[in-house]
């Protein structure tokens, strides 16, 4: 898994996180709608912390969540993606893209790319969300995208909170392709 993987979608491109990407994270993890249900704005410093765990990530282990960006624009739009830090309840397909482009479908768009990267280059036999019981968008999308609720967790520290767990099996996932793909821009 090379830090090259890029993958194309009909909107938008996933990649490993650059160093350019920077400013347009820290403008995502400073706006208190868009982190609402991810544990809250941050101030720059904390951005970037969380910026090079990300990059990190990819660097020592192959994977993290990917970039996302507009395919049109190339403007940076999101974080969507394979993430399992030490201690977490699973292996996660998480997202988190910003509020300016919500209601568009683009969540869904990435995460399924993502989620057939994570099962084929990874061989993962099964995949988890973790989300803020709240976030009823999230909710919808993992149930748009298959999966059912779990159960519930509290994330180790740092992040510290309950969260529902929506997942299921690579095999199901795999079987219910065709339907997915018919929900997606062409």
């Amino acid at each position: 898994m090379a830090l090259t993987t890029e993958l194309v979608t009909p909107r938008l491109v996933l990649r490993p996180p650059r160093a350019e990407d920077f400013e347009a994270w820290v403008a995502f993890a400073a706006d208190a709608e868009t982190t609402r249900h991810l544990g809250g704005a941050q101030p720059r410093a904390v951005s970037w912390r969380a910026f090079c765990l990300m990059a990190g990530a990819w660097g020592l282990y192959g994977f993290g969540m990917f970039s996302v960006l507009e395919r049109a624009t190339g403007r940076w739009i999101g974080r969507v993606g394979p993430w399992r830090p030490e201690g977490w309840p699973g292996n996660e397909i998480g997202w988190g893209l910003h509020r300016e482009v919500w209601g568009r479908g683009l969540a869904a768009e990435a995460a399924i790319a993502a989620t057939d990267w994570a099962l084929d280059a990874l061989g993962w036999d099964d995949f988890i969300h973790c989300i803020d019981p709240a976030n009823v968008r999230s909710i919808a999308l993992a149930r748009r995208l298959g999966s059912h609720r779990l159960g519930r967790a509290t994330l180790p520290a740092p992040v510290g909170h309950d969260v529902d767990l929506y997942g299921q099996t690579a095999a199901a996932w795999r079987a219910a392709e065709p339907q997915r793909r018919g929900g997606l821009p062409r």
